[in-house]
């Protein structure tokens, strides 16, 4: 059975040296991986950079789990996320955040919301340092357990206050005033609470990089 859908790359896997494992999120399988031939014009490593958003389709294996993607097709340039060096940190946290937090099978309304979220960022031309710190408080709404202040507060320590301006009307939250520590310290901090709600610890090697980048 072959499947037209679209998919969002989270990660790739290389296995050996003609095949690639794509791990994505799509509207009709949820979280699910894929393995893609890179003899083809599909395979090749730069059209599956993480956050793409392409068609694809999905051909089904019954003798596998492991069912094969072809006839790749980028929807958007996604300019801004790959020009731009502060975009392109962020687009790569959310990635990795994606790619940890969200297990196998479709959450409903889940693809959408992240697909709006990349093209946001991709067409934000300013101010949007902020923007990882209030993706992630979206994405415990997305994900069904919508924080409130007393919800974070055992994880928040001294940054109430700073919370409670990210989680306020949304143009006001990106240019609520912090430097790269608070970011990476708050960002921590929803990633605790996070946490907390998937019972095991989040380990985000690339936060390290955007609190560097944003001073």
């Amino acid at each position: 059975m072959v499947t037209a859908t679209r998919i969002i790359v989270l990660n790739t896997t290389k296995v050996g040296e003609r095949n690639l494992v794509v791990h994505t999120l799509s509207p009709d399988f949820g979280r699910r991986s894929f393995i893609v031939s890179k003899g083809n014009k599909s395979g090749t490593m730069a059209g599956w950079q993480p956050l793409s958003i392409m068609s694809v389709e999905v051909t089904e294996n019954p003798k596998s789990d492991l069912w094969r993607l072809s006839k790749a097709m980028a929807l958007y340039p996604l300019s801004g996320l790959r020009s731009d060096m502060g975009k392109s940190a962020i687009s790569l946290f959310m990635a990795e955040v994606l790619y940890r937090t969200l297990r196998d099978g479709i959450e409903p309304g889940l693809y959408e919301w992240c697909e709006k979220s990349i093209l946001t960022l991709d067409a934000l031309d300013e101010s949007f340092a902020n923007y990882h710190l209030r993706w992630l408080l979206e994405l415990c709404s997305a994900m069904g357990f919508t924080p409130t202040l007393p919800d974070l507060a055992p994880f928040a320590g001294e940054y109430i206050k700073e919370l409670k301006g990210l989680m306020g009307p949304y143009e006001e939250s990106l240019v609520f005033p912090l430097n790269g520590r608070l970011r990476g310290e708050i960002a921590d901090t929803i990633l605790q609470y996070l946490s907390s709600h998937l019972d095991y610890r989040l380990n985000i090697r690339s936060l390290a990089v955007l609190s560097e980048l944003f001073e």
